[in-house]
């Protein structure tokens, strides 16, 4: 067996990390967060929302189940770098096609295992998500230190157009075409449109950039905001499409970056948090039900709205329908006409989540009651 280059993980704060190159050997730069999932790495690492992010992951042994060809959730691995505790020696599933490792390697992913995730998590924790370098070309730790506290900050980034579709496509309704709905790709996963066209809608994909004039000629019956990356501050333009959008009356249903777009136009405001929240086991309590869903999280970024304080704006009243019970971050909103009427609703959530768990996959449905109302 060869052996794996020696490699260096350096946060920006001084903190530095030894252990071996895994993936493809090089020198990467980004955000360095944290995943709390012990299964779903595929889904992770075709993610468009981990644009520009170094993902560690804290479960000990990643890579068992290999990569298979079904569970991509876009058309490449958008990670900036992956950092693991004890990769896989080889894969053991009927369904997998490749290792883990050479699917890094395929798609230039520059990578290191060995390191004490735990105590990488911890410091995250600790003292918040940070920017970090990865090399396995060199390990000078005051070098790559240097790299790190020259690259761009997630705060102030504009991502969306660097992930989005650049052709807009449809995803055909199953069974027969209820409606007609405009997904807009901030960063979409291929799930998304899948679990729509199951209920009988027909989905245009359509780019970040796409005008409302672009939108009204698909002639669409509501509008859908998807996850993304980056930070909602910047997406000024986005957030003008949300209000068209509003103004011409159409049910909107937005998650994770749409959630955050949704609540800038309503007037709220957007803050990052101290290390997000990623995984697939977050605790969502809907103030609506009552129900308490375990949920899977990509963000790191979130909207500031107390819950129990409703807000007057010229599209209805906005209630606060979803809380974090971890932290309290608000996960989701919604818009009541004077007639009682939700018309749009987000939350800060995935609940397409291919990889799991399926508690919030019903939040489609909610949709389609939406596009029935105004049918």
């Amino acid at each position: 067996m060869t052996t794996a280059p020696d490699a260096v993980l350096v946060l920006e704060d001084g903190r530095t990390f030894n252990g071996q190159a895994y993936g493809a050997v090089g020198e990467t730069v980004g955000e360095a967060v944290f995943a709390t999932g012990m299964t779903g790495y595929q889904e992770t690492l075709t993610d468009p929302s981990y644009h520009r992010q170094v993902v560690v992951m804290t479960a000990p042994h990643i890579g068992n189940t290999g990569i298979n060809d079904e569970d991509d959730e876009s058309n490449r691995i958008w990670v900036a770098g992956y950092v693991v505790r004890e990769p896989a020696r080889a894969p053991s599933s009927w369904r997998s096609r490749r290792g883990l490792v050479d699917a890094l390697r395929q798609h230039g992913v520059v990578g290191i295992s060995g390191v004490d995730t735990r105590a990488l998590t911890r410091h995250l924790r600790e003292r918040g998500a940070m920017r970090v370098g990865i090399s396995s070309v060199s390990t000078d730790a005051d070098a790559l230190l240097a790299t790190v506290r020259a690259s761009p900050h997630m705060s102030g980034a504009d991502l969306a157009g660097e992930v989005t579709t650049p052709e807009r496509y449809v995803v055909p309704a199953v069974g027969g075409t209820r409606f007609r709905v405009a997904a807009i790709d901030l960063g979409i996963k291929r799930r998304t449109p899948e679990l729509l066209a199951r209920r009988g809608i027909e989905v245009h994909v359509l780019p970040a950039t796409v005008t409302l004039g672009d939108l009204e000629a698909c002639g669409v019956d509501g509008v859908f905001f998807s996850n993304g990356p980056g930070d909602p501050s910047t997406a000024g333009a986005a957030v003008a499409l949300v209000r068209g959008v509003l103004d011409r009356r159409l049910p909107v249903f937005g998650i994770c970056f749409g959630h955050q777009l949704l609540g800038r136009t309503l007037g709220l405001g957007t803050f990052k948090l101290p290390h997000g929240h990623r995984g697939i086991n977050s605790p969502v309590k809907d103030l609506t039900t009552g129900r308490v869903e375990v949920t899977a999280h990509n963000h790191g970024f979130a909207v500031a709205a107390p819950a129990g304080q409703d807000a007057a704006t010229p599209y209805g009243t906005v209630e606060v329908t979803h809380v974090c019970l971890n932290d309290g971050v608000v996960e989701g909103l919604r818009v009541v006409d004077a007639g009682g009427a939700v018309v749009a609703f987000s939350v800060q959530y995935h609940p397409e989540s291919a990889a799991g768990p399926h508690d919030a996959e019903h939040l489609f449905d909610r949709f389609v009651e939406l596009l029935e109302r105004r049918a």
